[in-house]
């Protein structure tokens, strides 16, 4: 194994067409950070934590701001496809690369069948008799031909897809406010609510639970650095992106569950509904919750999409480290990896009819094997950032165009914070099988990359 760090290239692969505008990067960091999780899942975690859920999203966002910062550092001084992939690789060795490469490719796999899933069933709300297979089926055929196209429309369809759901949230911030301090029509100041019947109802241990729950809504933050790759300007687009993490996520995260749990009062938040339409519905906004179930609908579109261009670029990495098959990097005319994003989409799709065949037992098996590894690959990241800053300092100091706040302590502090989320998933019951059948999920993939490399090893010998 590779145990030496060497100094990642300034651009890892200058043949990647860059055919992203400022704009579709701009909107894919916006959309990266909202997804169906924050308007439908918000209730349940609302519920498990009180009002102090406030705090749980906002410091699982603060860890992932954290590891935005580190990541944007790498990407601005190495703008690659694949991104931290490439770091990994070039900071702590083969086996990490190989290892962040493939959680994230089996992740963002997972997440295209359950979100396919999760469409069909809302199609089949408002187009009854039609079965989920043929519904799942249309909306990954649509994605992928989005995909297939070129990247500039994978953009572009990302780009419409994000709007939805950012000025849902824009317009939600700006009437929530109104209702709660009492100045929409027919309302009363409701900011009370935080702290009506006790901001922490169910201690503070529960805030840590709320962590463990909100952190997964996080994740997919970190696309904008391997689309930043195929854009005009990757080092601007990443600068641009990571640095405006921070607003993201209290604006539109911590702003919108703050406003939640004032204009209703915790206790009373649906959770097998959105909380947001609810709470459209007591500002007397009309067809509330069919607003919300298109938006719901839109996130959803947005996942897939995004999910099958990260699956397939980080696809199309790991074979340029011969970590994959060769057949994978075949590229369009218009440089779209089109091999790529079929294996992905197939590997989606047998993944949809296991939700059909054995829901319980194999679809089951991959969505819950995948729930740890978005904290895996935040954990391999910020280890790659400690030593390959130490290697740009030593080496090349002027590629350093963005760098970690209170570097290396506030590094450290972060790779702490996510291995202390990582064993707190030990303390929750829903997220204890998640934790076990992810660290499976990492044991398989650590030994395939024995099996790979003795096999590169002993080829290479002959």
């Amino acid at each position: 194994m590779q145990t030496t760090p060497e100094l990642a290239p300034e651009l890892t692969q200058p043949d990647a067409p860059r055919t992203l505008r400022q704009r579709h990067v701009r909107m894919i960091a916006l959309g990266g950070i909202v997804g169906a999780s924050l308007f439908v899942g918000s209730g349940a975690v609302i519920h498990a934590v009180g009002p102090a859920s406030i705090l749980s999203y906002a410091l699982g966002g603060l860890l992932v701001i954290l590891v935005m910062r580190m990541l944007g550092e790498m990407a601005t001084a190495s703008p690659a496809l694949g991104s931290f992939m490439e770091y990994a690789r070039a900071s702590l060795g083969g086996w990490a690369g190989y290892t962040i490469g493939w959680l994230y490719w089996y992740f963002w796999v997972g997440v295209v069948a359950f979100e396919a899933v999760a469409g069909a069933k809302l199609l089949m709300l408002w187009i009854p008799g039609v079965p989920q297979w043929v519904f799942s089926l249309i909306l990954m055929t649509l994605l992928t031909a989005s995909n297939l196209v070129s990247t500039r429309s994978f953009g572009e369809t990302e780009f419409w897809l994000a709007s939805i759901k950012i000025v849902t949230i824009v317009v939600f911030l700006l009437a929530g406010t109104l209702f709660a301090l009492g100045i929409w029509p027919g309302s009363k100041m409701s900011v009370g609510n935080v702290t009506a019947g006790g901001f922490a109802p169910h201690g503070v241990s529960a805030i840590l639970h709320g962590i463990v729950m909100v952190i997964f809504a996080y994740v997919g933050t970190e696309i904008v650095t391997i689309a930043a790759a195929e854009s005009a300007d990757p080092v601007t687009s990443v600068v641009k992106a990571t640095s405006s993490t921070v607003w993201r996520v209290i604006i539109f995260y911590v702003g919108s569950v703050t406003l939640l749990v004032m204009i209703t009062p915790w206790d009373r938040i649906p959770t097998q509904t959105s909380p947001y339409a609810a709470a459209f519905g007591k500002m007397g906004i009309p067809a509330a919750s069919t607003i919300i179930s298109v938006v719901v609908l839109t996130s959803v579109l947005s996942v897939l999409n995004s999910g099958l261009y990260t699956a397939s670029r980080m696809l199309f990495a790991l074979q340029r480290n011969n970590w994959a098959p060769r057949w994978v990097a075949d590229r369009s005319r218009k440089g779209t990896p089109w091999k790529a994003i079929l294996a992905c989409t197939s590997a989606g799709y047998v993944a949809v009819i296991m939700s059909y065949v054995a829901p319980d037992t194999v679809f089951d098996f991959i969505i819950n094997s995948a729930g740890a590894v978005g904290l895996f690959v935040y954990a391999i990241i910020a280890g790659s950032q400690l030593r390959m800053r130490r290697q740009l300092e030593r080496e090349a100091p002027e590629r350093l165009k963005l760098r970690m706040w209170g570097y290396p302590y506030l590094s450290w502090i972060t790779l702490a914070g996510i291995l202390v989320v990582v064993s707190s998933m030990l303390l929750v019951p829903d997220a204890r099988s998640q934790l076990y059948l992810s660290v499976l999920s990492l044991a398989v993939i650590l030994l395939t990359y024995l099996i790979v490399h003795y096999v590169q090893r002993t080829g290479a010998r002959r």
